[in-house]
């Protein structure tokens, strides 16, 4: 599967669009590679795009005063990401957004996006079912970080993302949880059967 039928797929299962509406929605958007470590998004540069992974991982952070590194998003295949304070309101960026791995990305642009939202309701209302969902979900992580100890986080992390928790570098699955590396290490440590344990 290319990464259009990719996109083809995944505005199928949420958008109610017919065949010509997917047909113009997809093709705003464009293919970009991207290599482990590059940077699509960088604090000062206005995000020009928002990002649908087709191939890969990605990690949204910011950099404390102390140079202590806080992961805001993270991002795999058909998930989407950018710095969106930066993107919807199109100001300075104040996040990184990097690969982890090799990637295959469509990007649309913020004018391409706006035209599309003006051009069909149906458009509008898939756009603005992506923010309530990416809404939903940092309700739950802003709430779990306050509510929920550094394991039950942990715990949580790993029965809803099983594959993301193997595939991401540990100091980023640490920063995402709002720990350090150290302190997940511990936790891991702890999850793991004794010697001599049947």
């Amino acid at each position: 599967m290319n990464g259009q039928s990719q996109l083809a797929a995944y505005v199928g299962r949420i958008g109610k669009f017919d065949e010509q509406e997917t047909v113009d929605f997809i093709k705003v958007f464009k293919e970009v590679k991207v290599k482990k470590r590059q940077f699509i998004v960088q604090p000062g540069f206005t995000a020009q795009h928002r990002y649908f992974v087709v191939k890969g991982a990605l990690r949204a952070y910011v950099i404390g005063k102390g140079g202590e590194e806080h992961t805001i998003q993270l991002g795999v295949e058909d998930w989407w990401i950018s710095d969106y304070n930066s993107y919807i309101y199109q100001q300075p960026a104040t996040m990184f957004v990097i690969a982890l791995e090799d990637g295959i990305l469509l990007q649309v642009s913020h004018d391409d996006e706006s035209k599309l939202k003006s051009s069909s309701h149906k458009y509008e209302t898939f756009f603005r079912t992506l923010a309530e969902r990416s809404t939903a979900s940092m309700q739950r992580r802003i709430i779990a970080s306050l509510t929920q100890s550094a394991e039950e986080r942990y715990e949580y992390f790993l029965e809803t993302y099983p594959l993301l928790a193997e595939r991401m570098p540990q100091y980023v699955v640490a920063s995402y949880l709002g720990m350090t590396t150290e302190f997940l290490s511990k936790i891991r440590n702890k999850r793991l059967p004794k010697k001599g344990s049947s």
